[in-house]
């Protein structure tokens, strides 16, 4: 009896949640959406699928050859900007063309999606420069960029939407990048408290492995083996040659385990902007769902030997 009671209960929160999500929010046309890294990858897919929508988009691109691109694959009503995260006066400068462009109406959302991964390698052959240039990017930037524009988000009661990654719940390679992920996640709860009561909704989005540039084999492996060319010859020798290469083959073969759909992680982005009832965090992809975030909740113990498995043996141990 009381196990046909609960599965009526969990029928009936998942229908009511399902009718909630499915509302969307009145007067797209009429809303400004500013969009980072619009060069490629997700952001470029986003930028023209909002833009399909109706929406006014504002996509901000690092190069001026993005931008073309990008404009030359979408409506007359998208416009474009050059944006580098990493420069302070980039980011005034884009704010105050941003406050220009919506002017009283506010801007209804800001999608923090520019982002890098490299370099990334065992943290003992980082330097502290090598950790600031994905922390800057991913997110000190980020932070930066949010700040700027948030006056403008609050007058529209809008939306923040910003990239994590699975790599933000599970930690298991080292580098900038998890970091910059963890700090994300961060920022984006207190910030999500703090708006609540000016209207503001935040989300984050939570990609599993995609195929984007910061996963490109070939990219990862070429700033792999900058680092490895600067170590000292006593750390080289303390790891191996079997260990670089353990590395190299498998950047090699990421290709393989990266989803090609990017449409799963823009249609998750698309949703917290356009929903009434978006939700705080969207896990993007099966492997994001089945393993990194059920993985972030059990013990650490069961987490750690999972990971160690794929981590190879160094030719010295102490």
């Amino acid at each position: 009896m009381w196990l046909y009671a609960l599965a009526a209960l969990a029928a009936l929160f998942l229908l009511r949640r399902w009718y909630r999500e499915r509302q969307t929010v009145p007067g797209l046309p009429e809303k400004f959406v500013l969009i980072t890294g619009c060069d490629s990858g997700f952001g470029n897919l986003l930028a023209r699928q909002l833009d399909a929508r109706g929406l006014r988009v504002l996509a901000a691109c690092q190069s001026e050859e993005g931008a073309e691109r990008l404009r030359a694959a979408a409506s007359p009503r998208l416009q474009t900007l050059l944006l580098d995260v990493t420069s302070s006066p980039s980011i005034a400068a884009a704010a105050a063309w941003v406050k220009e462009r919506v002017g009283d109406r506010g801007l209804w959302g800001l999608v923090n999606n520019a982002g890098t991964g490299t370099p990334s390698a065992p943290n003992e052959w980082l330097s502290k420069e090598d950790f600031l240039k994905v922390i800057n990017v991913n997110l000190i930037g980020l932070i930066e960029v949010t700040l700027s524009v948030l006056p403008l988000v609050r007058r529209a009661r809008g939306r923040v939407v910003n990239v994590a990654s699975v790599m933000g719940r599970v930690s298991f390679f080292g580098g900038g990048y998890c970091i910059s992920k963890f700090g994300v996640e961060a920022f984006s709860d207190s910030l999500r408290l703090e708006m609540r009561n000016f209207g503001v909704k935040v989300s984050i989005i939570e990609p599993g492995y995609f195929q984007t540039n910061i996963t490109n084999g070939e990219n990862i492996q070429k700033h792999f083996l900058a680092v490895w060319e600067k170590l000292p010859e006593e750390i080289k020798a303390d790891y191996g040659e079997g260990y670089l290469k353990h590395f190299l083959e498998s950047f090699r073969t990421m290709k393989d385990v990266c989803s090609p759909n990017l449409a799963l992680v823009t249609g998750c982005m698309e949703h917290a902007l356009t929903s009434r009832y978006p939700r705080c965090r969207y896990a993007a992809g099966w492997d994001a769902k089945l393993l990194y975030i059920p993985l972030s909740y059990a013990p650490t113990a069961l987490s750690d030997r999972l990971f160690a498995k794929h981590q190879p043996l160094p030719a010295r141990r102490a």
